[in-house]
């Protein structure tokens, strides 16, 4: 496994460096702290994608907030989505809480609207999301993100969160592997 993840960071495309990247997180912290700043906001954490570009923002972030996380995979460390399954909901009580879902990517939707839903069902009184990346699809997505840090290709991803068959999450900059 690991000569396979050696071979896609070396012929991977370097599509935001770690400049890039941390200069659209300040831009989206701004913009969270605007929207958010009298709301109280619980944020959820989706785990594993979410880790970085989660602690990325929470440094950034300057408004009363309180933490938690939050896990519905599709992925399963492979490079296609399957059905979801869930493996952690927030311990926080989410009635009458404004929410805001972090997560790495924006691919087609499914988990993110499944995970609103969820926030939806248990009583959030709003529920937001942030994504690092938005993948540019050729049809609609179920939802779209309230904050955006990147617009990315459809293509296969890592780096900042994102990962190649469970690898690669902590490539400093978003990479994408060769078709």
């Amino acid at each position: 496994m690991l000569e396979e993840i050696r071979h896609v960071q070396t012929t991977s495309d370097l599509l935001y460096s770690e400049q890039e990247v941390e200069a659209a997180i300040d831009k989206m912290a701004q913009e969270i702290n605007l929207a958010l700043a009298d709301r109280n906001p619980l944020l959820l954490c989706v785990m594993n994608g979410g880790v970085v570009i989660f602690g990325k923002l929470l440094t950034r972030l300057t408004i009363p907030l309180t933490i938690d996380a939050i896990n519905a995979s599709r992925y399963q460390n492979q490079t296609s989505g399957g059905k979801i399954e869930w493996l952690v909901k927030p311990e926080t009580p989410l009635k009458d809480r404004t929410v805001l879902i972090i997560d790495d990517i924006l691919d087609e939707g499914i988990t993110l609207q499944a995970l609103c839903e969820y926030c939806r069902e248990q009583g959030a009184a709003n529920v937001y999301s942030a994504v690092l990346a938005d993948k540019i699809l050729d049809h609609e997505k179920p939802l779209t993100a309230d904050f955006v840090g990147l617009k990315v290709e459809n293509r296969y991803l890592f780096g900042y969160g994102m990962d190649y068959k469970g690898y690669l999450r902590n490539a400093p900059g978003i990479y994408a592997c060769k078709e």
